[in-house]
């Protein structure tokens, strides 16, 4: 007998919310490290924004993307979300020396 499609909604919505958990606990790591990046780069004068390791990482995840079969340009455009925070931490952290 298939399962009630109140029980598989919500069992899928369960899923979802675990998959949801991991991907802010992920992203705060990755926020973690990006912001020590930050700070080395106040503290030795470089700039806040590197545009060719950011082309590089577009070119990736775009490739990555495609392995996962997700829309390669949702990942960039998720990616430029991301950067576009990354930039503004570096600059506080430039500001701040």
């Amino acid at each position: 007998m298939a399962e009630d499609p109140m029980t598989t909604l919500a069992r899928l919505r369960s899923s979802i919310d675990n998959i949801d958990a991991a991907l802010m606990y992920m992203l705060a790591e990755r926020f973690k490290a990006t912001k020590q990046v930050g700070v080395l780069k106040a503290e030795h004068g470089m700039p806040p924004s590197d545009p060719a390791r950011e082309e590089q990482q577009v070119a990736r995840l775009r490739r990555l993307a495609e392995q996962a079969d997700l829309d390669p340009a949702f990942a960039e455009k998720w990616f430029n979300f991301v950067v576009a925070e990354v930039i503004r931490h570096h600059t506080e952290a430039a500001d701040r020396r």
